[in-house]
């Protein structure tokens, strides 16, 4: 059984675990986050913390939150985690009032189809913040 819960990443504990499951799901593939920005979760099963997302203002798409990371662990993928993380997100942005969640991914195409199965869709932001070949995501909240 998996049991997800938002964390205070300014409490050493669960800054120590943001870092250590983003070193050991994304290794040196992406900068560590800024764990004090937005809000985290994570995901134990027993004592042990195997997955973690978190989201936090957009700074490009107005009135939305930006699903910024989200790991899991290899031992525990194709249980449906990173979906449950974006309900988690999702039902956090309505409660803020945003009017969506976007995201991206870049040569995922399990992330990708996680955000398909999850009613987001492709959209073209304004001002593209990644790579060239980067898709984008939106999930209208309203």
């Amino acid at each position: 059984m998996y049991r997800i819960r938002i964390v205070d990443a300014s409490e050493e504990d669960a800054a120590d675990t943001l870092s250590d499951l983003h070193h050991r799901t994304f290794f040196d593939a992406a900068a560590m986050p800024q764990f004090e920005l937005g809000a985290w979760w994570l995901v134990h099963r027993g004592d042990d913390a195997v997955a973690f997302a978190g989201v936090l203002p957009s700074t490009h798409v107005r009135n939305a939150g930006y699903f910024s990371r989200v790991g899991v662990l290899q031992a525990h993928w194709g249980r449906g985690l990173q979906r449950r993380l974006m309900r988690a997100i999702e039902a956090s942005g309505r409660r803020l009032g945003w009017d969506a969640i976007v995201s991206d991914t870049t040569d995922n195409p399990i992330s990708a189809n996680n955000f398909i199965q999850a009613g987001y869709r492709l959209f073209e932001p304004e001002a593209p913040w990644a790579w060239t070949h980067t898709l984008y995501w939106r999930k209208w909240l309203r």
